[in-house]
């Protein structure tokens, strides 16, 4: 039987097609550049948080199919917040560049010396969540639970509430809703639907979209895409390339998401260290931290009724 077409298509295919917006980036540059370091080590599914099982997701034996503890892969995640993330604070802080944190609450708690070199560096954070889990997998009680338990933490932690929001792979058909509820946020990177920010109405009120991506993205790594720190280099230079060459005319944004217990090791390390300082030798780039990218995009194009891109379509 041929299943019925829904009415309420409330999704966007279009967005802003052959001709969006100019950004207007500071310094006239030809492309956005955002690195983000996700702070995951500590929040993940943990046999000792009560899950009755060990997350290996993205480390070197990435088999989440396992039930019981494992020694191992524990010790994988602590490398992350060990040794990593040091090493990708060094990287940074070398070359006078800023980075955004996506902060799990409960990761930072467990670890005090991280959550005080992020203040002293000053690198941006938004929220990755109370702890590293599938949110579409919560009622929307505990997912509001878990908005609450993750901003209160932050505050002690990072000084701060987060403004910006970030869930594990994807949202829950609530979660925007319920940032919407709160209050508080001022975007969130819940899509990979596009190069640019842009605003949605949820609710009947104006809500920003900063897009992340899993295109240049360390996961690969752990996904098998990426083997050498040259594959990785490349991939993430010819990316750059064509966003530089077309950013004479269209200059779009460019994430690089980093896991602390992936691109950490010295062996791909070299990798993030190489294309930085690739970009480094451009001029017109802006290498930025996420709300900053909110922040431009709320002063060069605030909400006007109808610039929202998620509509109800009906066929």
């Amino acid at each position: 039987m041929e299943t019925p077409l829904t009415h309420d298509y409330s999704r966007d295919l279009i967005g802003y097609g052959a001709t969006p917006p100019h950004p207007q980036w500071p310094g006239g540059a030809r492309i956005a550049v955002n690195f983000v370091m996700n702070y995951e080590e500590g929040s993940e599914p943990s046999f000792l948080d009560g899950e009755g099982r060990t997350e290996t997701g993205l480390t070197e034996n990435p088999n989440t199919s396992l039930s019981g503890r494992d020694l191992a892969g524990e010790g994988m995640y602590e490398y992350g917040s060990r040794v990593g993330f040091w090493r990708l604070m060094r990287l940074f802080k070398q070359r006078n560049l800023p980075m955004t944190i996506f902060a799990c609450a409960l990761a930072l708690e467990r670890h005090p010396p991280a959550a005080a070199a992020i203040r002293e560096a000053g690198h941006d954070f938004i929220c990755h969540g109370w702890r590293w889990v599938e949110h579409f997998k919560l009622t929307k009680d505990e997912e509001r639970e878990h908005i609450r338990m993750a901003i209160e933490s932050l505050q002690k932690t990072l000084g701060s509430r987060p403004l910006g929001w970030y869930c594990r792979y994807g949202p829950s058909v609530n979660t925007r809703a319920l940032l919407v509820e709160e209050g508080g946020f001022l975007f969130d990177s819940d899509c990979y639907n596009d190069e640019l920010p842009y605003w949605v109405l949820q609710d009947g009120k104006p809500h920003l979209v900063v897009p992340y991506s899993l295109v240049t993205n360390d996961s690969k790594f752990g996904r098998g895409f990426f083997s050498t720190a040259d594959d990785y280099f490349t991939f993430l230079r010819d990316q750059f390339d064509m966003l530089y060459e077309e950013g004479a005319e269209q200059p779009k944004m460019m994430s690089c998401g980093l896991h602390m217990r992936m691109i950490g090791h010295p062996a791909r390390a070299v990798g993030l260290a190489k294309f930085m300082d690739y970009i480094l030798a451009h001029d017109k780039v802006w290498v930025c931290k996420r709300t900053d990218i909110a922040d431009h995009w709320r002063k060069v194009f605030p909400y006007q009724p109808g610039m929202e891109q998620i509509a109800k379509v009906s066929r």
